[in-house]
């Protein structure tokens, strides 16, 4: 199993030069929405270990293998917010916030949540223009330090599609779980970079378009 070790940055807010198609795309730092709550937390009954998840057989796994990572190690937040090219979000940013290594790998559960409390689960993406992203198997598999990140995309179309006039109300909150656990966090779902909460745009065959990005690094995305 080939290992991707996240070294931890700090996130340069401006312009995101999206390689993929040559746009632009301000990105700024997570704030609080207007009239957003506290994030709340949820966690696994896991302990800061839990059985490994992993994309080889047992028998290859490694010794030293730090396990996979579950809500109760991690700080999840939502940065590098904006819009582009019809679609709006931002990464999903997981830091490990304890003193044991761990790791990620695949996608992120995560259930939208509009105003009125209707939850929609987010769709796994195969491509985003928003980060110039596409899925590629298996997925990497990021090791954790303690104090480093790890990222994953959550971006939606932004316009109505067909007939459609205007979109339905937007996620105005994210219940987020890391791969493979059955804990969550619920984070503000308010875009600054955008200027509005995640959009719940649905398309022209009426399915939601708002979706997640495997676990990646920073250094694979534009910021």
């Amino acid at each position: 199993m080939r290992f991707h070790v996240v070294r931890d940055r700090s996130v340069t807010f401006g312009f995101l030069a999206v390689a993929a198609c040559g746009l632009g795309i301000t990105a700024c730092a997570s704030q609080a929405a207007p009239g957003a709550a506290s994030s709340s937390y949820a966690t696994s009954p896991a302990t800061n270990t839990s059985p490994a998840t992993s994309t080889t057989s047992p028998s290859s796994a490694s010794a030293a293998d730090p396990g996979a990572c579950v809500t109760s190690q991690l700080k999840i937040s939502l940065t590098n917010t904006g819009a582009l090219a019809g679609q709006a979000g931002g990464y999903l940013k997981f830091t490990n916030k304890s003193g044991t290594p761990c790791r990620m790998t695949g996608w992120p559960a995560v259930i939208g949540l509009t105003a009125s409390g209707q939850a929609t689960r987010l769709r796994h993406l195969q491509l985003s223009m928003f980060g110039a992203w596409h899925y590629s198997a298996p997925p990497p598999v990021v090791a954790l330090q303690p104090g480093n990140s790890a990222y994953a995309i959550v971006a939606a179309d932004d316009k109505p599609a067909g007939n459609s006039n205007r979109c339905p109300a937007p996620y105005a909150r994210l219940r987020v779980s890391p791969p493979g656990d059955s804990g969550n966090v619920t984070i503000s779902a308010w875009l600054p970079g955008a200027g509005s909460y995640l959009p719940s745009c649905a398309s022209a065959n009426g399915s939601p378009t708002a979706g997640t990005s495997t676990i990646t690094t920073l250094s694979s995305l534009p910021h």
